[in-house]
């Protein structure tokens, strides 16, 4: 564990990758990013792709490819099949369709989606550690094709300004249980709850002082928020619920300021009521010793702090939680991928620098719909991208269990052993 090694790269996109979404029903893969309005000529977009089983591996191909012009997406939220996009200042509403295409027909254009007529689906090369097969398509112009007998088609259902600070920048974005809300954060420390899909402002008040880092939304309505002021805070719409405070069980305190970076709910497994929540602490200051980063894991109603964990010396970029709430993923500045388990915190799999460059998101496979066939015998599948075009898969391997009669039977055995072993040495000992 820790061995450096490369993971088998699903997707290379033609522009930096910075947000990553899988729709769990059809088995859609979805990552987005781009070299925003420098004139670089480096394209902005949203790439749609499928997700599959070839010859026992995963593999992804390139269904669609949504032109988001000189806008650069940072941060996605996905319900259903509408997906919330982040980019600049504003959080770009977005509807996605698939349907079977006739044959030898050509799917219509799309005006301001950047979709091209259908293409020809090329196979993986034989040689590759995992099918990469969209990569060659990506390299072309704008990266546009589509499935053989499968068309997507994405249009804008509406756009809205979320964030108004001096340097305007939405920085992240999520739905409610229930998707008839989001909730916007940004550089000027407001929250802004919009329903959907009319993107209408329901509610509006300043979180923290400085640029929120993240925010996440619990299913009974509870809102928590990270900033770049130090502070972790549990919102009932606008009213201060209680502030985070994850290190007040530590056994020894540190001298130096963490922030948090990350936070993200997740259940209980076996537990239908059961919720977690689970925040990264990172050093707000780099140093050049730096300290460790830290991993809590809480308690989802009452928000007290359970445990906490050190997880490496790397700074924690990004925080995700699998859906049954089992497995974290988490990401580095410095391009490491790792995945924890959510019960002890403690780390199941790592390979440094993965990706050689920071992580910018990670996302699981999920365990329902297509995605329990596409995770095969394996006990979970992470994806992670990064501002090197590359979008990697990490598989963890089914733990192995032995079954309950199997140290019974050797308990059985070694007591059988020892009893022939006395009656041999002293003999008339029964």
């Amino acid at each position: 564990m820790g061995r450096r090694r490369r993971p088998p790269e699903l997707y290379r996109a033609p522009f930096p990758l910075y947000a990553l979404q899988i729709e769990p029903e059809a088995g859609f893969l979805i990552t987005a990013g781009g070299g925003g309005a420098a004139k670089t000529g480096i394209k902005n977009g949203v790439h749609f792709l499928r997700l599959e089983k070839i010859d026992g591996r995963l593999s992804a191909s390139l269904l669609h490819s949504h032109d988001t012009d000189t806008r650069a997406t940072m941060n996605m939220a996905l319900a259903g099949d509408v997906l919330a996009a982040g980019q600049d200042a504003s959080c770009h509403l977005l509807r996605f369709r698939s349907r079977r295409r006739r044959e030898g027909g050509r799917g219509p254009d799309e005006k301001g989606s950047g979709e091209r007529g259908p293409r020809q689906r090329k196979k993986p090369a034989a040689t590759e550690p995992a099918a990469t097969e969209a990569e060659p398509a990506a390299k072309e112009a704008g990266a546009e094709t589509r499935q053989d007998g499968e068309e997507l088609r994405v249009e804008t259902l509406r756009t809205v300004q979320t964030d108004f600070g001096p340097d305007p920048l939405q920085k992240t974005v999520r739905f409610n249980h229930d998707h008839s809300l989001l909730a916007t954060g940004g550089s000027d420390g407001y929250v802004r709850v919009w329903q959907v899909p009319t993107l209408e402002k329901v509610l509006e008040f300043r979180a923290h002082t400085g640029e929120i880092e993240d925010l996440t939304l619990g299913p009974d309505g509870k809102l928590v928020t990270v900033g770049r002021d130090l502070r972790g805070c549990v919102w009932q719409k606008d009213q201060l619920m209680t502030g985070l405070c994850w290190n007040e069980n530590l056994p020894t305190p540190h001298d130096t300021p963490y922030r948090y970076q990350a936070c993200r709910f997740g259940w209980v497994p076996d537990r239908p009521a059961g919720l977690r929540l689970f925040t990264v602490q990172i050093p707000h200051k780099r140093l050049r010793r730096p300290p460790p980063c830290y991993l809590t894991a809480w308690d989802g109603r009452g928000f007290l702090p359970l445990r906490t964990e050190p997880c490496g010396h790397e700074v924690v970029s990004c925080l995700n939680v699998s859906e049954s709430g089992t497995f974290l993923g988490l990401g580095t500045v410095t391009g490491s991928v790792a995945i924890y388990i959510s019960f002890s915190l403690q780390r199941l799999y790592y390979i440094r620098e993965s990706h050689g460059i920071v992580v910018t998101d990670v996302a699981f496979v999920p365990e329902r719909g297509r995605g329990r066939q596409l995770l095969g015998p394996h006990e979970a599948a992470l994806l992670s991208v990064a501002v090197d075009s590359r979008c990697q898969l990490h598989l963890l391997p089914a733990r192995r269990s032995v079954p309950v009669w199997v140290p019974l039977l050797l308990c059985a055995g070694l007591v059988v052993v020892a009893v022939l072993l006395l009656q041999t040495a002293f003999p008339g000992f029964l």
